[in-house]
């Protein structure tokens, strides 16, 4: 029926001019300069060129060529005639080419990441990779089919609803011909849902159906993501026309300015992370692989909730999101400065996030800017945008709330932050300006002042570097403790704060920001858990393990900072345990009781064997006493340039 045949390798591929080379796909121009520095990574346009045979197919069938992403604009060539431009880097797109086939075909792909008035993003805290960074494929269904020509859509849209034990899963289908065709044809639409064991737990008929569920299994988060799936086909007679079929999770969801976000209606605080798709070397062209081991630490680390952070991603990582019961703020890259000529664009990549990911149970808000005041110009234009935003996703989606970012120094009073649904604030009180209290300040200023607004934490964090450390850590050290100091902090603080709707650290991962230049390694920004190679999950990766995960461990803190010069040392242990043990040289220094962080004093000895216990589980290190600090655990002075 429908088959696949994808079209990964040997393109010819030309950048600035210079001589073609041959590679393969997922590829981009900027894994390397996109991540050193300076700010000088290449923007502009590259080709992508291949040959490709006619696939085989039958004149009852259609064969779509479809793009899952190229960043940012993409015009396509096929045979030497423009048949599609595209002007967002990160959604789906796709063209009927059936009627151009030739025998032997000649594809251009002209790729375009170059500065310009009308495309979002053009000015953020991360590197725009330019290039054709995700599938390309044939498509091939059947003459008659679920739609495919809406905005990369999948032709169906699936919402839910549960009142008492019963479920009710609202399905609408769109064809290629219409209802009134499809009847004229003497075809129908069947609608089968299945449960996770592959049983029938429900059937309908029509374009526009309600499949009933009693005593339907929820999907409850990441307590257990329980997934049905709804087959959907074209059928005449007996003879099934066209199939697809996805996921389907049942659930409702609220949100409460004073309770919080509640999932099927138990109180459920989503505290999470953050996530840039970019990895060290790839830049964002990577794999499936990669973007699972992405999910393996996320839910390593215990977080219930991802914001996907700026744009659209990959339709595996909201599936995985799906599978593993993250719930996810999904956006758009409206960022940091408003483009009068970009109001266009804005609508364009909603409307494919919202139709591309509608049926996603995983998705439960959208976010339609990110630090949108950071310029300050064309204020007028930029509120008129986000009115007309707001209500133009309403109806898209009226059963999903909106929310939007906004930046740190856009003070509570702004009319941008009471357009949204919801709201949220980028903060980094405590980092980018001193006093960790006055993320405590905010907090209770903003819920006294706006008692039914729901607020959430949409970023806030700290850079810690693994290579720098401080035995009296003070915020921009850059140091390891530093940013785990920070963590402690903002997780106490979030604790006294229950109302909050949601809370993402920034970032659950080291990503390329060409345009920075700190902590000594230029290009990065180094807010992460984990660092950028996904190498090494720093110390305050822990801190929240310890928080939110119910696996058992216990994490020795500051392993890497191996030579201290100090007679008396601070030693820190994570862990979710109640009791903690900390031994040097085989003897015991002190138990502990308490919550998440066990705190010790420990006089230093020439050679010190640690090792934290906390009943069977145990992690090790050992430090040394130094007679002098280490300069290269010291961020080197000079030039520290944020991206703005």
């Amino acid at each position: 029926m429908r088959r696949i045949i994808k079209l990964m390798e040997d393109w010819q591929f030309t950048y600035q001019g210079q001589k073609k080379r041959l590679i393969d796909l997922p590829h981009t121009w900027n894994a390397v300069d996109g991540q050193d520095g300076n700010n000088d990574y290449f923007r502009g346009t590259c080709y992508y060129e291949k040959r490709i045979p006619k696939p085989e197919y039958t004149d009852g069938e259609r064969v779509y060529l479809q793009f899952h992403g190229v960043n940012a604009s993409a015009k396509v060539i096929w045979n030497k005639a423009a048949i599609l431009t595209h002007e967002n880097g990160y959604a789906t797109f796709r063209k009927d080419v059936t009627d151009l086939l030739q025998e032997q075909n000649e594809l251009l792909v002209e790729a375009d990441n170059g500065k310009n008035e009308k495309v979002y993003p053009q000015a953020a805290d991360f590197t725009f990779y330019g290039g054709i960074y995700r599938e390309v494929e044939f498509l091939i269904v059947p003459k008659i089919h679920f739609d495919l020509d809406y905005y990369g859509g999948p032709g169906i849209q699936v919402s839910t609803e549960v009142r008492g034990t019963t479920g009710f899963v609202k399905v609408r289908a769109y064809t290629n011909i219409g209802k009134e065709q499809l009847q004229r044809e003497g075809m129908s639409i069947v609608l089968t849902l299945s449960d996770a064991e592959g049983e029938t737990a429900g059937t309908a008929e029509g374009a526009e159906a309600v499949i009933e569920v009693p005593n339907a299994h929820l999907w409850n988060g990441v307590k257990d993501p329980y997934l049905y799936r709804l087959t959907a086909q074209i059928r005449q007679g007996e003879t099934v026309i066209d199939e697809i079929g996805f996921a389907c999770g049942i659930r409702t969801f609220s949100f409460d300015p004073d309770r919080g976000f509640f999932l099927n209606g138990e109180s459920y605080p989503l505290r999470g992370v953050s996530r840039h798709q970019d990895w060290k070397g790839l830049g964002n062209a990577i794999s499936y692989r990669h973007m699972e081991q992405d999910m393996e630490l996320i839910r390593e680390v215990g977080a219930n909730t991802i914001r996907l952070a700026h744009y659209q991603h990959h339709q595996h990582f909201y599936d995985l999101c799906d599978q593993y019961g993250m719930v996810v703020w999904a956006e758009i890259p409206y960022i940091s400065a408003h483009m009068p000529k970009g109001r266009k664009n804005t609508f364009f990549q909603i409307r494919e996030l919202i139709v591309q990911n509608y049926n996603h149970p995983c998705i439960v808000t959208w976010g339609i800017s990110n630090e949108i005041t950071i310029s300050g110009k064309y204020r007028a234009d930029m509120l008129d945008n986000h009115h007309a935003l707001q209500k133009f996703v309403k109806e898209l989606d009226p059963g999903r709330p909106t929310t939007l970012a906004c930046y740190a120094m856009c003070h509570p009073f702004h009319p941008v932050s009471k357009i949204t649904d919801l709201v949220a604030w980028n903060l980094y009180l405590g980092w980018y300006v001193p006093g960790l209290f006055l993320n405590d300040l905010f907090l209770k200023f903003y819920h006294w002042k706006y008692p039914r607004r729901c607020l959430g934490y949409s970023e806030y964090g700290a850079e810690g570097m693994p290579n720098l450390h401080s035995a009296k850590p003070r915020r921009g050290d850059h140091s390891e403790e530093y940013q785990a100091k920070y963590h402690e902090y903002m997780l106490e603080c979030f604790a006294r704060h229950p109302f909050l709707w949601s809370t993402y650290v920034w970032n659950m991962f080291d990503f390329a920001a060409d345009a920075r230049d700190q902590g000594g390694e230029p290009g990065m920004n180094h807010k992460g858990l984990v660092t950028f190679d996904r190498r090494i999950k720093k110390d305050s990766f822990y801190i929240y393990k310890a928080w939110w995960s119910r696996e058992p461990f216990v994490h020795l803190c500051g392993k890497r900072y191996k030579y201290r010069a100090e007679n008396v040392t601070n030693v820190t242990v994570y862990s979710n345990q109640r009791q903690v043990s900390l031994y040097q040289n085989g003897q015991l220094v002190e138990t502990k009781q308490g919550q998440h962080a066990f705190h010790f004093k420990l006089r230093m000895d020439k050679e010190n064997h640690l090792e934290a216990r906390a009943g069977t589980l145990s992690d090790k290190a050992v430090i040394y006493k130094a007679a002098q600090p280490r300069p290269e655990y010291k961020v080197k002075k000079g030039k520290s340039q944020n991206w703005v």
